[in-house]
């Protein structure tokens, strides 16, 4: 019943219907579009109102599809009728604030008035003005990406944790064993979206862009040839044909030493009916099936960023954003809200929404007690320490679309057309040589541009 009275709420704002106190109204558009998670951020409205008296303004929820966000906001500003506050992939964040629609003025306070030495420093990147002070929008939550590995089999084959280039490949041939249906690694090796995921991050290891910051193409940059080469040659000590994320079950039935994932994968590491889809032959009928590893997460290690020149994460920050209404009052109300999703118990019941995909950008929230406590109880399986080495790979999270505070638009629709994943796949699993696959993702690229 609450549901369906958050729903009728909702459709009345959404059409204009006046609210019986005579409040004014502000809008807060959030692409968490599910039921339960509505009914979720309604319960921290009510809860703000209750403890904030004084405040003025109804605040109306509005989901709206991420896919749809971008269309819908800029209709929005084209007919003056923005809303208040927007939960949004930092990447449309930067792109709204590259055309004036924000309010950064107002983002840039909020991070102050935060302390902006309690944000992991690679969110704080990523939504950055070419100001060096000053920022799009608030990082808000977040997933990252790294390598989930066996710690017990490095530990007892005197291996180093697997973050630098060589310490990857060591690992990667040492465990691999072919005759025993066993891996040394999993990385994409698929014409899709997984495989540009793994392989960014290889790429910003070391150093490596699509775009430098004016949007001229660096594809085919020493850097990047060499991310290229390396990456091939990793190809060689995982599962044989085109594998996505999909060959996880391999770790789960411990015939692989290394995969990279995201942090999604924390439940199914930690709970056997979770993991049950990875546990069976239905997928690969080389993989025997198994029974659930309870021990599986205590000997699991994750290295969220990897290194050759420098440190490289990967993954995705959802930020919050003011557009530029300009209407003071409604902003500084709108700012007030946001705070308050930021304080402790707020922030830890938002992100108990999707444990392991909604990370806190907030560095002491990672060991908070009331953090740890989720609501299935995955993360005291992690314990604080390693979740607090997990999350820290916000630290050095990036995309190939955001260079020095800049949306590259071009870079964003090379991710949508596959691209790079395709231009690897040719490489690992038809032979084409590193040069010829090169200059034919280039000219595929030049004609985008």
């Amino acid at each position: 019943m609450k549901q369906f009275l958050i729903g009728v709420f909702m459709t009345m704002a959404i059409m204009g219907v006046a609210f019986a106190n005579g409040e004014k109204e502000l809008e807060f558009w959030t692409t968490e579009t599910q039921s339960d998670r509505l009914a979720r951020i309604n319960l921290l409205v009510d809860t703000f109102k209750a403890t904030n008296p004084d405040f003025k303004f109804e605040i109306n929820v509005i989901a709206i599809e991420e896919n749809d966000l971008a269309t819908q906001f800029n209709a929005a500003a084209a007919s003056d009728t923005l809303p208040d506050l927007v939960q949004v992939a930092t990447e449309n964040a930067v792109a709204f604030g590259t055309q004036g629609l924000l309010n950064t003025e107002a983002a840039t306070s909020m991070i102050s008035n935060i302390g902006k030495d309690r944000f992991y420093s690679g969110v704080l990147r990523l939504n950055q003005m070419p100001s060096d002070d000053a920022y799009y929008a608030v990082p808000f939550h977040g997933w990252v990406q790294g390598i989930w590995y066996r710690a017990d089999w490095f530990e007892e084959a005197g291996l180093n944790p697997p973050k630098t280039w060589d310490d990857i490949l060591k690992a990667a041939k040492y465990f691999n064993k072919p005759e025993e249906n066993q891996y040394g690694i999993l990385i994409g090796t698929s014409a899709e979206a997984f495989t540009e995921q793994v392989f960014t991050q290889f790429a910003r290891s070391n150093d490596a862009w699509l775009f430098d910051g004016d949007g001229n193409l660096t594809l085919n940059s020493p850097e990047m040839r060499e991310a290229i080469e390396f990456y091939a040659e990793l190809a060689k000590y995982t599962p044989p044909g085109p594998q996505n994320w999909r060959a996880r079950d391999y770790y789960f039935q411990n015939k692989l030493a290394m995969f990279f994932y995201s942090t999604y994968i924390m439940d199914d590491l930690a709970l056997a009916e979770v993991a049950a889809a990875s546990l069976t032959s239905e997928n690969f009928e080389e993989l025997a099936g198994s029974s659930f590893d309870p021990n599986l997460v205590s000997n699991t290690g994750m290295v969220p960023a990897i290194t050759k020149t420098r440190d490289a994460g990967y993954g995705t920050i959802v930020s919050l954003l003011f557009p530029n209404t300009e209407d003071d009052e409604r902003t500084a109300a709108a700012m007030r809200f946001a705070e308050y999703l930021f304080t402790p118990d707020a922030y830890i019941s938002f992100l108990h929404m999707a444990p392991g995909g909604k990370n806190p950008v907030l560095r002491e929230i990672s060991t908070n007690p009331n953090f740890q406590q989720d609501p299935s109880n995955i993360f005291e399986r992690y314990g604080p320490d390693k979740m607090a080495e997990i999350i820290e790979g916000l630290d050095s999270i990036e995309t190939f679309s955001i260079v020095d505070g800049k949306r590259i638009e071009a870079a964003s629709t090379v991710f949508s057309k596959q691209i790079i994943p395709q231009m690897m796949y040719r490489i690992i699993q038809e032979g084409e040589s590193i040069d010829s696959a090169l200059e034919r993702a280039e000219a595929e690229i030049r004609k985008l541009m």
